[in-house]
């Protein structure tokens, strides 16, 4: 149990899932510290710097075992974190003290620890996306072919498909996915750039050998698994990357919010709905309730991770020179919390799209409340063909659409348009094709071929490349 009487981040006490909570966790931002100045020891006596098997040994021994209490009453003291955790490991590895962080400035074990947990955390939001893609894929085969009622301007227009409509939702995540893979593989590693960027410390332990620095700096990046580094730096790396980064975080955000609003507004028409537990409860008060708070938690999280990417670049607009302390305070919130928000999200939305509820029912009504007016061409072309007057057969269209028109509005009663055609004789001539006429499936154009091709063409060949990476994705989320 925690403190309750100390403010708890909901996104990690109430929302999160483990590994994404992990990733950012103090236990694994400090033993990558470790990690780092282990492997910055490796490179450096690789390339002949006087340090013992014996140091790396007692280093490689003590990268977990890290006793925050000690560090914590070290840190009363020296109000420096990077030099407390340095002073803590001292004392459990007392003869590779003297080595640790052996040329390097405190941004040496932060930034590239940040980059790190960027990475790993995006590969974590990359493995549920593909979970949500596979999920809406089925949804969208599955109801390709059921006619629903399309909206522009939020008003009734042509019909779509109920697997069309989701399809354009899994169409913005496949966008998003891309940019991941992307910015996974060229993510660029801080690497040994010293204390302003110059590399100077290092150029005086190499006795002012330009390519041992120059050997040093990819040999660290390598181990740490970077193919790129990024060339020039302050003290720190430029905080454009990780504007970048929630700019990603950002587009995702605005995929699940666009498809949260709509499911929002389904439920509301009561068309398409979340599923909903035997025990769940809508409301305190209305018993009978089916609110749609998976979604609305959904919004609710991507308006927050919207809003951050303008924060990492009032970030990087202000660092003075090669770099000031004000970007840390604000980069210990805002990394984290964009990514965990991010996974929280998708994780709901994994669980919504598991089991979503599909009205088909009220989606035919709604359609046939609004069908009438747009068949009328459709039945006007139909009976030119068979030797009628255009010109007459619109007239005759017309007035039973201002009849029917009168009775849904003034007097609350259902559309009949259809029957009043059906009936009136100078449409007899195509009474026995009228039911195939009207029919919904014939107003849906090409959107069941349209979601084939693309599911084929797109998603599918994404997801059974990433086959492997799919097998261990689940929502995970503590309280969906």
């Amino acid at each position: 149990m925690g403190n309750n009487n100390s403010y708890n981040n909901p996104l990690t006490g109430r929302y999160a899932g483990q590994v994404m909570s992990g990733i950012w966790s103090p236990q694994f931002k400090h033993s990558t510290w470790r990690r780092l100045w282990l492997t910055l020891a490796k490179c450096e006596k690789e390339l002949g710097l006087p340090i013992t098997d014996a140091q790396i040994e007692q280093l490689s021994a003590h990268l977990d075992d890290i006793d925050f209490d000690r560090v914590a009453e070290i840190e009363k003291a020296l109000r420096h974190d990077v030099m407390s955790h340095i002073r803590a490991l001292g004392e459990l590895c007392p003869e590779a003290a003297p080595i640790i962080h052996l040329g390097a400035t405190s941004c040496f074990v932060t930034d590239n620890t940040e980059l790190i947990q960027m990475r790993e955390a995006m590969k974590e939001i990359k493995k549920k996306l593909l979970l949500l893609m596979s999920q809406l894929a089925d949804f969208c085969d599955k109801y390709k072919a059921m006619p629903s009622l399309g909206f522009t301007h939020l008003q009734p227009a042509q019909l779509t498909t109920v697997g069309k409509r989701f399809a354009l939702y899994l169409q913005d995540f496949m966008l998003d996915f891309k940019r991941i893979e992307r910015e996974i593989e060229e993510l660029p590693f801080r690497s040994v750039k010293g204390t302003t960027g110059t590399q100077a410390s290092f150029l005086e332990l190499f006795d002012g050998d330009h390519e041992k620095c120059r050997q040093l700096e990819k040999n660290v990046a390598k181990a740490m698994g970077f193919d790129n580094v990024v060339f020039l730096s302050g003290q720190t790396y430029t905080r454009k990357i990780d504007y970048f980064v929630l700019t990603l975080l950002s587009g995702l955000a605005q995929s699940a919010s666009k498809m949260a609003t709509d499911i929002r507004l389904l439920a509301h028409m009561k068309e398409i709905e979340e599923p909903f537990g035997a025990k769940q409860v809508g409301s305190s008060a209305m018993a009978y309730k089916r609110n749609p708070m998976r979604s609305e938690r959904v919004t609710s999280l991507a308006r927050y991770i919207m809003n951050l990417p303008g924060n990492a670049a009032m970030t990087e607009a202000t660092q003075w020179f090669e770099r000031t302390l004000d970007d840390s305070a604000n980069r210990r919130i805002v990394l984290p919390e964009a990514f965990i928000a991010a996974d929280v999200v998708l994780s709901i939305l994994i669980d919504v799209t598991s089991g979503m509820q599909v009205w088909s029912k009220v989606i035919e009504k709604h359609i046939l409340a609004e069908l009438p007016f747009m068949a009328t061409e459709n039945l006007l072309m139909a009976a030119v063909k068979k030797g009628g007057n255009r010109q007459e057969l619109h007239e005759v269209i017309r007035n039973h659409s201002m009849a029917a028109g009168r009775r849904v509005k003034e007097e609350g009663l259902d559309n009949d348009l259809l029957e009043r055609i059906k009936n009136d004789p100078d449409f007899a001539c195509i009474k026995d094709e009228f039911d195939e006429l009207i029919n919904p499936s014939a107003f849906i154009g090409r959107a069941p071929q349209q979601v084939e091709d693309f599911l084929a063409q797109e998603i599918r060949p994404l997801l059974a490349e990433n086959a492997e990476l799919l097998k261990g994705a689940s929502a995970e989320a503590v309280n969906v």
